[in-house]
């Protein structure tokens, strides 16, 4: 199977997974790249990289107990899997051997 490329919110999502730990869900995930980042993500890119993400087998979900605070709704929990580690592994060594070299030209240039 080819390994398909993670954009940038899927990769976003799969940190902020490794920083909250095994059975998140969405809104600590917005909240955290939006914390760590700055950047405020629209909730359903988040739903939508949830669901390409697992079906790439890089996370896994269960749906939690339904809970009276969300009006009898149950919470997706998602983990990532090995294989979720492993490629966005791969996709963080990508970005640091593209940038090798290139720091000082980055801070020339501005």
């Amino acid at each position: 199977m080819p390994r398909a490329a993670l954009g940038d919110v899927e990769q976003f999502v799969l940190i902020a997974i490794l920083h909250l730990g095994e059975d998140t869900y969405s809104v600590p995930i917005l909240e955290e790249i939006a914390r760590r980042t700055g950047r405020e993500v629209a909730p359903a890119a988040v739903y939508i990289a949830l669901r390409r993400l697992e079906e790439k087998g890089l996370v896994h979900s269960r749906v939690g107990e339904a809970t009276a605070e969300r009006g009898g709704r149950a919470k997706r929990h998602v983990k990532l899997t090995s294989t979720g580690r492993k490629q966005l592994q791969q996709a963080r060594d990508a970005f640091v051997q593209m940038w090798a070299g290139a720091e000082d030209f980055a801070k020339k240039s501005r």
